[in-house]
């Protein structure tokens, strides 16, 4: 069956939104491969500026989240998705042309690592609520894992073209393809029309930004399900940046890969983010969004556990790939319920504030996760990271299932308010 038949192709805009993560995350994937190499064959970036490297891109969630859901909940959100792709791909020039003058250094690659991080903490968020104004709120476990499918089609054929990019021309001009790719995210956004009431200037000028932040936080704090989510969630998001800020370091001087095997092995985040976005709605229809969620964080453990205990037993691009494959199939599984079932229930006033509010929860511990699996690696050795991700993250899926409220939510929760 063509993906474009599915119904919500059908809905207005939402084919137009459906290509521009399509190019986005098709920059999204050359990015996330020659940001690192770059730092690793041209910079010589040690494990431990490899995990600030990781952390600067957290860092502004932990910043800019808060006082962001205030923004948002003030302004169109359509229009900021568009300017934070915009905004992305002239930061991501920066890379090509320092490196043309010679003045790229690791400081410019943590001040760009920042520059994208705030994109992904307002725009990010904005694009979350464009999602729901599009689709409804009843189709967004159908419209996340449609996503994950466009994702997914950038994870197979961005790391081939990374690959040829970062051969023939270097990881910094690589960038250039992602800035161009961002010019047609953002040529199918604009082509979006949504009908947004957003207060007028006159109601909030004289509000205080301090009670419309603290009324965020209040209602996060009023629901049992955000806080318990956010606390599984974010101890998840820690021991993965343990691993995740280092396996490209790891693949390249333990596993002995080259820029074109590395790339190589993430078109298995491809395959993975493919299990599970088709896979996601079955599984949440099936075994509800609570335990298919925590189905995701298991499925995560299993790829560091299985690369560590195969060691020498598989080639290692076979051993890489298959960590690769159970992170993306994982996380995307974990995600589409996480994303569903906060956006749901919330009142549509309260959906910036909510939804950052949720970011900055999750991301609190992955800042310093990122920062620790740097520091592991240099100090112990790379596998200590992968270890402790492989374990903690499976401890995580097993006290969320003893616990006995996210396991039992078998259905999405209706709007509140």
């Amino acid at each position: 069956m063509n993906i474009l038949d599915n119904p919500l192709f059908q809905i207005p805009g939402y084919r137009r939104m459906w290509f521009s993560i399509l190019f986005s995350n098709l920059g999204g994937q050359i990015t996330m491969l020659a940001l690192p190499l770059t730092a690793v064959f041209l910079l010589d970036a040690t494990p431990t500026q490899m995990g600030f490297l990781t952390a600067m891109e957290i860092v502004p969630f932990v910043l800019l989240s808060l006082p962001g859901g205030v923004l948002i909940d003030r302004m169109r959100k359509l229009p900021l998705y568009i300017a934070g792709e915009i905004f992305m791909g002239l930061t991501l020039l920066t890379i090509p042309a320092a490196w043309a003058l010679g003045w790229l250094n690791m400081p410019l690659m943590y001040a760009v690592s920042f520059a994208l991080g705030t994109v992904y903490t307002i725009a990010g968020s904005a694009s979350q609520i464009v999602l729901t104004q599009l689709v409804g709120r009843d189709k967004l476990v159908q419209a996340y894992s449609q996503n994950a499918i466009a994702g997914s089609m950038a994870e197979v054929l961005g790391p081939g073209l990374a690959g040829i990019l970062i051969r023939v021309f270097g990881a910094p001009l690589a960038l250039v393809m992602d800035a161009l790719l961002l010019i047609g995210s953002v040529v199918m956004l604009k082509g979006i029309h949504i009908h947004e009431v957003v207060p007028p200037r006159s109601t909030w000028k004289d509000r205080s930004f301090k009670d419309d932040l603290l009324k965020g936080l209040a209602f996060v704090k009023s629901q049992k399900m955000l806080l318990e989510m956010a606390a599984i969630v974010g101890a998840w998001q820690f021991f993965a940046q343990l691993a995740l800020s280092v396996q490209i370091i790891f693949a390249v001087k333990d596993l002995g890969l080259d820029e074109t095997l590395v790339s190589m092995s993430f078109v298995a985040l491809g395959i993975g983010s493919v299990l599970g976005g088709m896979a996601g709605p079955k599984l949440s229809h099936k075994m509800g969004p609570g335990p298919a969620l925590i189905l995701g964080i298991g499925i995560t453990s299993l790829g560091w556990i299985g690369l560590l205990l195969l060691e020498g037993m598989l080639p290692s691009i076979a051993l890489f790939s298959w960590m690769l494959i159970c992170f993306s199939w994982g996380a995307t599984l974990l995600f589409v319920n996480f994303l569903s079932l906060r956006q749901s229930f919330t009142p549509t006033d309260l959906l910036g504030r909510m939804t950052t509010t949720m970011r900055w929860l999750i991301l609190l511990p992955a800042g310093p996760g990122a920062i620790l699996g740097g520091w592991m690696a240099e100090h112990w050795g790379m596998r200590s990271s992968l270890a402790a991700a492989g374990v903690g993250t499976l401890l995580v899926a097993f006290v969320a299932y003893a616990r006995p409220y996210l396991k039992s939510l078998k259905t999405l929760p209706e709007l509140k308010g």
